[in-house]
C-alpha cells in the first residue's frame, strides 16, 4: 500500500523543523545517529520537548562547534535564519567539501545521491544569486554542519518510513526583512525564494523570516504536489518545533504518515509508480550503461532500452525508467545531466506485484538465494539469484545452468 506524507507548512519550514517533526513521528534517534555516520561525531544531537503557542512539539538542535569547516572566503550568503536561526555555526563550504562530508554518513548509495543532488540545487541557487561558476560558489549557512545533518537526516527519515509519495501545503513564507551581508533584505531570502520557484507560497502576515533555504531545499525536493491533504488513512503524526514562540500561532511544522487512500489500496501487491520515458539519438551508445547504473543507485525500480524510429529515419533508443513518485525530482535531474535529452515524459501508473521473499538455499560450493514470488499465499514463481549462481559457477568450474538446477532442486526438496 502506498505510504504518503503531507506536510502542513502554515508556519513555514526550517531543517531542524523537518527533522523534529520526523523524530516526533517515530524515527528512533538511536536509528537517526545511526544513518548519520560519522557525520554526527563530535556533535549531539539534543532532543527536547518544547511548548509553541501552547502546542507540544519537539525540538532539534545540534550541539558542538563547526571545527572542521574551512575558513570564511568573503562571499556574502542569504542566512538560513530568522526564527530557525542556528547561531553557533557559521562554517562556508564548496560543494565538493559537503559531498566527502555525505559520503561519511551511512546513508544507501541511493539516499547519497539523493542528498548530493540537493545541495547540487542549492548550489546552483547561490551561484545564480551571485553571478558566479558552481565550482566556486561556498555555501555559508546552509553548508554549516547543523544544516548539513538536518539534510542528510532528512533523507534518511524518507528512506526509514518508507515514503512513497510526499505532499505539502503552500509554503507561508512569513514577512518582514532578514539580514544578510549587505543589509536588510526582504523576506524571504534570495537562495530560499530561488529554491522555491514552482512552489505555491504566501505571506501569512507575520513578520518573520518562516522559510529558510534548509526548509525549503528539503520541502520542495520531495514534494510532488501541493495543496489540501491527500486522501490518506493517518498512522503517524509528528510537530517539529522552530526556535521562537510567537504568541497566537503555533511555530511547528506537522507531518502526517499514513497509507494513501486510493481505488487500488484495497488490493495487495498494487501501488502508483512513476513512469519516465525520453528518446534519445545522438549520444553514444557506450553511455546508456553508466546511465543505467546511476539512475538505479538514484532509486529508479526499473530501466530499460528499447529500439526506435525517430523522426526522418533515423535510429533511437527508447530510455524508460520506472520510479517511486518520491524520486522523481532525482530522476529526471539525472536523465538531464548525464544523457543528450532535452525533455522527458512523465505517466503515474498503478502496477500490481507478486508478493516476494528471499529464501536461501546452500548447495556443493556455497549459499545461493532463491526469489520466491507469491500470491494470497500461493508460490507462484522461485528463481535462483544468477550473480549467486555465477559466483560458485567460477569457484567449481561447473556450468552455470548446473548450479542453478542444484539451487532449484535443493529449493524443492527443503524441509
Amino acid at each position: 500500500m502506498p505510504r504518503v506524507m503531507y506536510f502542513d507548512c502554515f508556519s513555514g519550514a526550517a531543517g531542524d523543523m523537518v527533522l523534529g517533526a520526523l523524530l516526533d513521528a517515530g524515527l528512533p534517534l538511536d536509528q537517526l545517529q545511526r544513518g548519520l555516520g560519522s557525520l554526527g561525531v563530535g556533535h549531539d544531537l539534543r532532543v527536547t520537548q518544547v511548548m509553541r503557542a501552547g502546542i507540544a512539539a519537539t525540538h532539534v538542535e545540534v550541539t558542538g562547534t563547526d571545527e572542521d569547516a574551512p575558513q570564511p572566503h568573503g562571499h556574502d550568503h542569504p542566512h538560513d535564519g530568522g526564527h530557525h536561526h542556528h547561531h553557533h555555526a557559521d562554517g562556508h563550504r564548496s560543494l565538493h567539501d559537503i559531498w566527502h562530508l555525505i559520503d561519511h554518513s551511512a546513508l544507501s548509495p541511493a539516499g547519497k545521491a539523493k542528498a548530493k543532488g540537493m545541495f547540487r540545487r542549492l548550489g546552483e541557487a547561490e551561484a545564480a544569486i551571485h553571478n558566479m561558476p558552481l565550482e566556486q560558489v561556498h555555501l555559508h549557512e546552509v553548508g554549516a554542519l547543523d544544516s548539513i545533518i538536518d539534510i542528510v537526516g532528512a533523507v534518511f527519515a524518507m528512506e526509514w518510513f518508507g515514503i512513497d509519495d510526499v505532499v505539502a501545503s503552500p509554503l507561508n513564507v512569513g514577512g518582514g526583512t532578514v539580514q544578510i551581508a549587505h543589509g536588510a533584505f526582504p523576506v524571504p531570502a534570495p537562495a530560499t525564494l530561488r529554491l522555491l520557484v514552482g512552489v505555491p507560497v504566501y505571506s501569512g502576515g507575520l513578520m518573520q523570516e518562516l522559510v529558510t533555504p534548509t526548509g525549503a531545499l528539503v520541502i520542495s525536493t520531495y514534494a510532488r504536489a501541493y495543496g489540501p491533504m491527500p486522501a490518506m488513512t493517518v498512522d503517524r503524526i509528528g510537530y517539529g518545533a522552530g526556535t521562537k514562540d510567537f504568541p497566537g500561532v503555533p511555530n511547528v511544522l506537522r507531518v502526517s504518515i499514513g497509507n494513501r487512500a486510493v481505488s487500488t489500496a484495497s488490493v495487495p501487491g498494487t501501488g502508483e509508480v512513476l513512469k519516465v520515458e525520453c528518446e534519445i539519438d545522438d549520444m553514444s551508445p557506450q553511455l546508456f550503461g553508466p546511465v543505467s547504473d546511476r539512475l538505479f543507485a538514484a532509486g529508479a525500480l526499473d530501466v530499460f532500452l528499447t529500439p526506435v524510429f525517430m523522426k526522418k529515419g533515423r535510429p533511437g533508443t527508447l530510455l524508460t525508467v520506472i520510479a517511486k513518485p518520491v524520486d522523481r525530482q532525482a530522476v529526471c535531474e539525472l536523465l538531464f545531466r548525464e544523457t543528450t535529452t532535452i525533455g522527458v515524459r512523465l505517466e503515474h501508473v498503478v502496477r500490481e506485484t507478486l508478493d516476494r521473499e528471499w529464501v536461501e538455499v546452500t548447495i556443493e560450493g556455497g549459499p545461493v538465494r532463491i526469489k520466491v514470488a507469491s500470491r494470497h499465499g500461493q508460490v507462484l514463481n522461485a528463481s535462483p539469484e544468477f550473480d549467486d549462481c555465477v559466483r560458485i559457477a567460477d569457484a567449481t568450474g561447473r556450468p552455470v545452468k548446473a548450479v542453478q538446477a542444484d539451487a532449484m532442486r535443493a529449493w524443492s526438496t527443503r524441509d
